[in-house]
């Protein structure tokens, strides 16, 4: 009489050979559908403070007004509307190239963001308000109707 022994059963190896496939895919993903935007500030500014703010929601339909003085003029003293300069993203551009600057960022965008276009503004806390309505107004002949005023959270309320 022959006596067989039983093999005990193993459970098999994870097959590994097609993870470095998988982590490469995702990789390259990743580096495809990121957006990374990088603005150089052109003119220096200081955020005002501010309550009762949020943020927004979809960032890829946003573009950037800065107001403030020009990094190379910030040594000249005095509060007029000569020492200001007005940055889109990251050109620097006057009052009446505004208009045509945000027709043109408008149609950068992916059609379905266009609904979604907010103009962020930010303006130097000490910029006078003349700048900041000749702004608001050559918006609004772009028809750049959603303004975003970006500040920081004032903590004196609480």
């Amino acid at each position: 009489m022959i006596i067989k022994r039983r093999r005990r059963r193993t459970v098999p190896g994870l097959n590994t050979a097609s993870l470095p496939d998988l982590i490469f895919t995702v990789l390259f993903f990743f580096m495809i559908v990121t957006h990374m935007r990088n603005v150089t500030t052109k003119v220096k500014y200081t955020v005002p403070k501010g309550n009762n703010l949020t943020q927004i929601a979809k960032k890829s339909a946003v573009v950037y007004v800065y107001i403030g003085r020009q990094n190379a003029a910030s040594g000249s003293a005095g509060n007029n509307a000569d020492n200001y300069s007005i940055q889109v993203n990251d050109r620097i551009v006057n009052i009446d190239e505004l208009k045509d600057c945000i027709v043109a960022e408008r149609n950068k965008l992916a059609p379905e963001d266009v609904p979604d276009m907010v103009v962020s503004l930010r303006a130097d806390k000490d910029c006078p308000m003349s700048i900041v309505s000749k702004v608001k107004m050559s918006l609004r002949q772009a028809n750049a109707l959603r303004i975003n005023y970006n500040a920081t959270n004032s903590n004196e309320g609480l």
